[in-house]
């Protein structure tokens, strides 16, 4: 394996990290904007009160993106076997 080979195999795999993990994150982070400011506009400090509702969202968005997540990981894979097989 060349040096070239094992930085764009370290790059796919950080590229398929962040599409895997983006649809939780970002939902997570709106639902926690919209609950901030919620708790903000009725004067509730209460620091466990966005927990409930962010797993929630992550929960939802693993259900949603499960084919996409899995699809990604599976065509990365795959990618990851041809160049073994290359070898």
């Amino acid at each position: 394996m060349l040096e070239a080979d094992a930085i764009k195999l370290l790059q796919d795999a950080l590229i398929v990290t962040l599409k895997v993990s983006a649809p939780m994150l970002l939902l997570s982070l709106f639902v926690g904007l919209i609950v901030s400011i919620l708790q903000t506009t009725t004067s509730i400090q209460e620091q466990t009160l966005t927990f409930v509702p962010k797993l929630l969202a992550v929960f939802a968005a693993l259900a949603l993106f499960a084919s996409y997540i899995i699809q990604t990981l599976v065509d990365y894979t795959v990618g990851v076997f041809a160049l073994i097989q290359r070898f």
